[in-house]
């Protein structure tokens, strides 16, 4: 039995983005491989990809992206962070010439 469009359509509201629109489709390609599954008409493809998805190595290797992802956020904060400190230092050290009399550029570059 197809899928219906107007089964889908009537149980979710339109999609408001691009990412949300994915998401529906990708939900609606489950709920219909788990039919199919559920009916004993999945492809040998549509039951391959869920083995897959059942065996360890997947689990491993889906945690290992995972950990990369987190490792890749805090490079990222890291450099935010380094950034700000960089901005403070720099303020800091304007602030420190002006309290010492070097209130312009020209008397910096004399230095």
């Amino acid at each position: 039995m197809p899928y219906r469009r107007c089964d889908m359509a009537s149980r979710r509201p339109p999609a408001e983005s691009p990412e949300a629109r994915e998401n529906q489709l990708i939900a609606a390609a489950v709920n219909l491989a788990e039919k199919q599954l559920l009916d004993g008409t999945a492809s040998p493809s549509v039951i391959t990809h869920y083995l897959k998805l059942a065996s360890g190595r997947e689990r491993l290797e889906r945690e290992k992206l995972e950990r990369e992802n987190e490792v890749l956020r805090a490079k990222a904060e890291a450099y935010e962070s380094n950034r700000r400190t960089e901005e403070l230092y720099t303020k800091a050290i304007e602030a420190m010439r002006s309290y010492s009399g070097y209130n312009s550029e020209e008397d910096v570059d004399v230095l």
